[in-house]
């Protein structure tokens, strides 16, 4: 199947997370968080502490993230995030044993604090959330230009297991034209910096369909980044959103060219780094074989959606098994501004802001999405201990559609997409999003 399916845009969401924060609503009661997380299990959190600045924003770049840090915001910042640290461990407990088996630091940006900043991160999360970095896998996302040796070193010491770089693509012109302004001899230095760290995981970002980035210009980037045998390769398609530097470009989604082209050099991608020793784990992930074997193993793609998530900052998600909550939400840069400015003038972070309940209902379909849209599929007989149901019982619709576009199998227990259906994740997700979550995306006012 060389092409898009008839009358399918393959490009339709990329599902990182379910419900998307655009479903989100204020919650009017404003749930106590020692109520939230009382009947929860902690012996297995997840720990995301949310860093919003960047030295610049990419024209593709939808994130909770602004540029620059004026009159010492980071300082503010990292003030308000021990106090919200202070009040959420708090409102944990101390009944029952609190334990995080990962952790992570996102954005924006963590890098673009300083190194003595980034000391003071990493003991919020440990004195105040009680998190043991050295002795969990620690992922932390960096960039280019803020990768640099006084920062990288404070990483490595305190735990970090893992590195994550957003290239995007080697060749000078494609990362312009992505309103990512960056020299390649920059890139390959800081990817230098990374690997003497010592630190045992390095991913590199990459992004195709980039305005005039060609098969020979896909396949330069991909050599480039397996030059440097990272242990994880993410593949992003581009996306066009509303509110970023690209989205204010005449071009719009629907032009099925594009999305013929992003389809074409997904495949190249994906058959490229396969024939490199590289094993699919997702859509975007794809990881070195023997990789797994010898470095510290992180959440693969979607794993960010596991119940017993606490996020600290204010882009942070959090999730119990009945609410996913977190602060308002924003893409514009003045509306960002605010939102930062509002958290770190914070007092009381005792409370749940906005959020989203999850039914058994959601729960059914958040399971399946973060199952399914992995290549490894999802046990059938997994699925039916937890829910005392099979999913072709819960989403019969829904699956053999999914079948009957070549996009779905199942064999020996296991629901799996084919290599068909990985390469449409992003049209498959999205259909398995409830009506509800539907209609309240839907309503969503951009800001």
């Amino acid at each position: 199947m060389s092409g898009a399916v008839r009358g399918i845009r393959p490009y339709r969401s990329y599902v990182y997370a379910y419900p998307h924060k655009t479903s989100y609503r204020p919650l009017p009661e404003r749930p106590a968080l020692g109520e939230l997380w009382s009947g929860e299990r902690k012996d297995a959190l997840s720990l995301y502490l949310h860093i919003p600045f960047c030295e610049i924003r990419c024209g593709f770049c939808n994130l909770f993230t602004r540029i620059g840090a004026p009159d010492e915001l980071t300082t503010r910042y990292l003030d308000a995030l021990e106090r919200q640290a202070a009040a959420v461990r708090e409102a944990l407990g101390d009944t029952e044993p609190v334990r995080f088996a990962a952790a992570a630091f996102g954005g924006g940006t963590p890098t673009f604090l300083t190194a003595g900043e980034l000391e003071r991160l990493c003991d919020i999360a440990e004195r105040r959330m009680g998190a043991d970095l050295r002795g969990v896998p620690l992922s932390v996302e960096t960039s280019p230009a803020t990768a640099t040796a006084d920062r990288l070193a404070v990483l490595a010491e305190r735990g970090t297991t893992r590195l994550s770089i957003g290239v995007q693509s080697f060749v000078d012109d494609e990362a312009r034209a992505a309103v990512r302004p960056q020299r390649r001899a920059d890139v390959e230095a800081a990817l230098g910096r990374i690997r003497d760290t010592g630190v045992p995981v390095l991913n590199i970002d990459l992004i195709y369909g980039i305005d005039g980035q060609t098969e020979t210009t896909w396949r330069r980037s991909l050599d480039a980044a397996l030059g440097w045998r990272p242990e994880e390769l993410y593949l992003y398609p581009l996306y066009v959103r509303p509110l970023t530097g690209l989205g204010r470009k005449p071009r719009g989604d629907a032009d099925t060219s594009w999305d013929e082209q992003r389809l074409r050099l997904y495949r190249q991608g994906r058959d490229h780094l396969l024939a490199h020793g590289y094993q699919q784990v997702s859509m975007r992930m794809f990881r070195r074989r023997g990789a797994q074997d010898t470095a510290p193993r992180g959440p693969d793609d979607h794993a960010c959606q596991t119940d017993g998530m606490i996020g600290l900052g204010c882009g942070a998600r959090s999730y119990t098994s009945g609410l996913h909550y977190s602060f308002d939400y924003a893409v514009d840069m003045h509306r960002i501004r605010q939102i930062i400015d509002d958290y770190t003038r914070t007092v009381d972070f005792t409370r749940a802001e906005a959020g989203r309940p999850i039914d058994g209902g959601e729960a059914r379909r958040r399971h399946l999405l973060q199952s399914l849209l992995q290549a490894r599929g999802m046990e059938v007989a997994d699925y039916r201990e937890r829910f005392g149901s099979t999913p072709a019982e819960d989403f019969p619709a829904e699956l053999a559609a999914f079948a009957g576009r070549g996009w779905l199998e199942e064999s020996g227990g296991l629901l799996r997409l084919t290599p068909e259906g990985l390469a449409h994740s992003d049209a498959l997700g999205p259909e398995l999003f409830s009506p509800a979550v539907r209609q309240a995306m839907a309503t969503y006012e951009p800001k």
